[in-house]
């Protein structure tokens, strides 16, 4: 019998455009522990649902919400499609219609999550534009929204460019429509905490949010977040699973491994607030760092104001970087996009930029 060659995971050290990065040890070692536990079905495996009542009491201290509800998503396209799942049903019998097909309301630079979740449930997506500075635009929100729009959308920490739309002021536009607002800091959520933008609970009346641990937060794979202000959102979630302990269920993937909540609790634990605090700085002057770089070099970049930066660099370039297997990305208008992310070293930024120089050269 041949025996199967054990593969090993990819290292970290040349994965410059992910969102994800390497748990913390002792993240991963929790994840361990829960990895055959079912927080799917809280009554039968009742230490991993109390560990999931710690994650979103400390995720909704993260995002400014004392009396937090939600769960742990598998990650920040789960937590859209929720809320988008919410707002439809919450409207559903409470909300008098012209007869046209309900509607959410984003910029165009929200994450393609939406997209999936507005075919999914049978709404439209109105895409607005986003200004100079990447941020929604406020007229164009405005113009979109109507009686028909059960949510609007704002992103805090876009994906291309790491923006926080203005959040408070799309909170009210949504409100006057008696629209919902959804808030996606699934990449932001752990290092906006740090910074002066308005973006959480603490900063508006949202409705929800999107807030992924697995991303800035260092726990492992799959651990997102979904956090809603009120029990009304889940609830609107809430399907029967009468063969189940619980009997009942709000989350989309229904068994889930308890992996994920375990190792968020435990990278929470250890990281909140003082080594996420570090952990931003350093990104961040990271960022910065790379972004003077390129200037130097005569290569246009788009301000960091997270860490993460955009460049334009030639289609050749760009592929000759991937050919020295830097695993890099493009923005949709063909930028180069690199995330600071933990993972990513001053190091590894300083190679990168000496193999920048040789394939220029």
């Amino acid at each position: 019998m041949q025996r199967v060659r054990q593969r090993q995971p990819q290292a970290f050290d040349r994965v410059l455009s992910s969102m994800c990065t390497e748990p913390h040890p002792r993240a991963h070692e929790a994840a361990v522990e829960f990895l055959a536990t079912n927080p799917g079905d809280p009554a039968t495996y009742q230490t991993v649902a109390d560990l999931e009542t710690d994650a979103v009491d400390q995720l909704g201290e993260i995002a400014g919400l004392d009396d937090a509800y939600g769960y742990i998503a598998s990650g920040g396209t789960e937590a859209n499609i929720q809320a988008v799942h919410a707002a439809r049903n919450l409207a559903d019998g409470a909300q008098t219609t012209g007869g046209d097909t309900p509607n959410i309301v984003a910029p165009t630079s929200v994450h393609f999550s939406v997209t999936k979740a507005a075919e999914m449930l049978g709404v439209e997506l109105r895409t607005v534009p986003v200004g100079d500075d990447y941020r929604a635009d406020l007229d164009a929100v405005s113009a979109a929204v109507n009686d028909d729009t059960l949510l609007v959308i704002g992103v805090a920490g876009s994906t291309e460019y790491g923006r926080v739309d203005p959040i408070p002021a799309m909170t009210e536009l949504a409100h006057d429509a008696d629209a919902r607002m959804h808030v996606d800091a699934s990449w932001g959520g752990f290092i906006l905490p740090f910074t002066d933008y308005e973006w959480s609970f603490a900063d508006a009346p949202i409705d929800s949010m999107a807030i992924d641990p697995h991303k800035f937060g260092q726990a492992p794979v799959p651990a997102g977040g979904l956090l809603a202000r009120d029990r009304e959102t889940v609830d609107a979630l809430a399907v029967d699973t009468p063969y189940l302990e619980t009997t009942s269920q709000a989350t989309l993937t229904g068994t889930r491994s308890g992996a994920g909540v375990a190792g968020a609790v435990a990278a929470m634990d250890e990281l909140w607030p003082a080594g996420y605090r570090q952990q931003y700085h350093n990104q961040q002057a990271n960022a910065e760092f790379l972004a003077e770089e390129f200037v130097d070099r005569g290569i246009d970049v788009v301000e960091p104001t997270l860490p993460l930066v955009t460049a334009s660099l030639s289609p050749a370039t760009f592929e000759a970087l991937r050919d020295e297997e830097w695993r890099i990305a493009r923005t949709a208008d063909g930028d180069l996009r690199i995330v600071c992310m933990p993972h990513v070293r001053r190091a590894s930024l300083e190679a990168f930029l000496a193999d920048l120089d040789r394939v220029r050269s």
